[in-house]
């Protein structure tokens, strides 16, 4: 499902993940970790793939259109269980 959301908003979400999460969505999804880190904003494509994004000037850092709103799902999910944990 494509999904638009601020720059800001997606680092945000990434920034929140606790330590290993990146490493624990690129294996249950069978990707590349740099792949996962490319997805949350960065932009080494020799060590993974690029991801169907695409970024408009705007503010909170633009807006981002992601083709494909799995690697956001895991990562929500991920958040509401650290945040039933604590």
């Amino acid at each position: 499902m494509e999904i638009i959301i601020s720059f800001n908003e997606l680092r945000q979400i990434k920034h929140s993940l606790p330590t290993g999460s990146v490493h624990r969505i690129a294996e249950e999804l069978k990707i590349e970790e740099q792949t996962v880190r490319n997805y949350f904003g960065a932009k080494k494509y020799e060590d993974g793939k690029i991801v169907g994004k695409h970024i408009s000037p705007g503010p909170n850092g633009g807006f981002v259109k992601l083709e494909d709103d799995t690697i956001l799902n895991l990562a929500k999910q991920i958040l509401e269980e650290t945040t039933v944990k604590q």
